[in-house]
């Protein structure tokens, strides 16, 4: 993929470009594909910024995202906001702490839906981030109306992860680079149990003990994976050189 030069941002640009890089990143490790979106709460709390219904995730342009009110009115831009986008404005509504949510419809996660009696659970280090558990939605419809992202929200209550039956999942974190982050995690937790259930063995996941003696500072961690893969991007031209992608 070619990197175009992107015309200047607006004072929101810092939230557009994150959004944007963590997009295409999110593509670029198999986590995104031609759906799914992030979005990222904006100062005052009460609007979020998230890409519109129909533009490629592997180009996201920063200048097309949208700015929508926790209604889901679009207050900045012209396009039509994606068709779950009340799946983030009732995520915000509840969760004041959550500045950056991630909707994805990764497969490793949805198998975790169709399985009986398994639970996902932290069996790497990096998944304490899930220690609380990770909730199954039972509605595997689109969330398209209000009732449903009410519900959803419901489902997700305190953790920081949540599936939904059938059709995918949710994350929520205290940033656009912590969420990234998480989902690479996300996903590399969810392949080590899959990969030990494949191998017809009986899951050992962390206990409480071990959990607690997990002290990793989080934003040291966050900032260097993030730059990594930020420079990883630049580099296989995903990212343009010239966007200010920095934490």
């Amino acid at each position: 993929m070619c990197a175009t030069k992107n015309p200047p941002v607006d004072e929101l640009g810092a939230y557009a470009q994150h959004i944007a890089a963590a997009t295409r990143m999110l593509v670029m490790e198999e986590i995104l594909d031609y759906s799914g979106h992030v979005a990222a709460r904006l100062p005052g709390g009460d609007t979020f910024m998230v890409q519109n219904a129909t533009d490629s995730r592997a180009e996201l342009d920063p200048d097309r995202l949208l700015v929508i009110d926790l209604d889901g009115k679009v207050v900045r831009g012209d396009t039509q906001p994606p068709l779950e986008t009340v799946l983030h404005s009732e995520i915000f509504r509840a969760r004041p702490d959550v500045q950056a949510v991630l909707h994805c419809h990764l497969e490793l996660a949805i198998a975790f839906t169709l399985m009986k009696d398994v639970e996902l659970k932290p069996m790497r280090a990096r998944a304490v981030r899930w220690k609380s558990g990770v909730p199954t939605h039972p509605d595997p419809r689109l969330i398209r109306r209000h009732e449903q992202g009410v519900a959803l929200a419901e489902t997700l209550g305190p953790h920081n992860a949540a599936l939904i039956r059938s059709h995918g999942m949710v994350l929520v974190a205290e940033s656009v680079p912590a969420l990234f982050i998480d989902a690479l995690h996300f996903k590399a937790n969810a392949r080590a149990l899959m990969t030990v259930l494949q191998a017809g063995k009986e899951p050992v996941p962390m206990n409480e003990e071990e959990i607690a003696m997990i002290d990793s500072p989080r934003e040291f961690h966050v900032a260097k994976l993030w730059n990594f893969y930020i420079r990883k991007g630049k580099s296989a031209g995903i990212i343009p050189e010239d966007w200010s992608t920095g934490i």
